[in-house]
This record gives structure tokens, sequence and C-alpha cells, in this order.
């Protein structure tokens, strides 16, 4: 079998306290610290850092560790707490680049019904380049620039793409729909908290 000339994968560091805490029989409680810690840190570390390339390397942590890998750190994590909201905020950006066209569709058909989050969220036109744009600046936003506006922005769109699922024949549309209502919900008060600092 011919094998392909392809460079090793780089390996992406984890530190061993998060391997072990990440492993099936850890505490449940040490895997709780460990998700609202790495958030906090995550964070911190975007926002306090003068590299500019900080936070295109944050940008770029789903394609070194996978989003299996921040799922099984944040996912289970309220809503409404910061792993919740950074779990939020990946899983939107994964989507929207994975998906850019059918995401466009959906958009395109959710802004004749929520006008002002579509002023917020800030794809216009939803073309396929336009959507994986958004998708970066917003997530690059949660590092850079004012992280409850980071979380709004998500919020709007989530708003938008609610509405335009909504919109769209089949029980598949509708229940995303529904879960996009919740998200956007969620990330409107993770914005609130943030903003009085109590996000935690």
């Amino acid at each position: 079998m011919a094998t392909e000339n392809r460079p090793p994968r780089r390996p992406a560091f984890r530190d061993p306290a998060v391997l072990e805490l990440m492993g099936e029989g850890s505490d449940p409680i040490a895997r709780l610290h460990a998700a609202h810690e790495t958030a906090r840190v995550l964070v911190q570390t975007g926002r306090s850092a003068d590299d500019p390339g900080m936070a295109e390397r944050m940008l770029a942590l789903v394609d070194e560790i996978g989003l299996s890998t921040l799922a099984d750190l944040w996912a289970s994590r309220p809503a409404r707490s910061l792993p919740g909201a950074l779990w939020r905020l990946y899983f939107i950006r994964e989507w929207m680049r994975t998906d850019s066209a059918g995401v466009g569709r959906v958009y395109a058909e959710g802004v004749r019904f929520t006008e002002p989050n579509h002023v917020v969220a800030g794809i216009d036109p939803p073309r396929p380049e336009d959507v994986r744009r958004i998708a970066d600046d917003i997530l690059r936003g949660a590092f850079t620039g004012d992280f409850a506006v980071a979380l709004e922005r998500a919020a709007a769109f989530c708003a938008v793409t609610s509405a335009g699922s909504a919109e769209i024949d089949g029980r598949d549309h509708l229940l995303r729909a529904q879960r996009l209502q919740q998200m956007s919900a969620d990330l409107s008060a993770c914005a609130a908290l943030w903003r009085a600092d109590s996000l935690g």
C-alpha cells in the first residue's frame, strides 16, 4: 500500500495536569475546576498579550486540538458561564466556517424578521466568504476587543439564523431554530454577566 508523503501533524501541547483532569476516571469536581480555569486563562492570556499574533493563535485553537477536545472540557458547563460562553463562540465559528454557504442561506432568510440583530451581527451580504470572515471577527473580538460585544454579536447572529431556520421547512430546521434561539438568549445573558464582572 502506498504511503502519502505528508508531514506529520504537530501534536498539541497539553499540561500533564490538564490531561489527568480530562481522563475518564478523574474527579468531577476537578473537571469542573479545569473547565473554568482553562476558560479564564485562555481569555486572560488572549486579552493581556502584547503579541498581535496571539489572537490568531486563539482562533486556531480548534484546528490545533480539535472541537471534540473543547467539547469534552467546556460543553457540559452551564450555558451562562465563561466556559459555556467560550464553547458556544468556538462552536458557532466552526459551524460558520464548515458550512458557510448553508449558514449564509439561513441567515439571509432570517434578516427580514430581525433587522436590529442583523445590524449587530454585521454579516452583509451573507455570502460564504463574508460568513467565514465574520466568524473569525466575532471570536477575535473576544480576545482583542470588548468581550461583551463579541458575545452580543454572536447572540445577534444566533437570533437571525434562528429566525431563518424557523422559516425553512423540516423538523430538523425547527429544532435548530429552537437551539439557536436558546443560544442567543444565553450569550446575551453572558454579555450582561461579563459587564457586571459576574461571568465565572
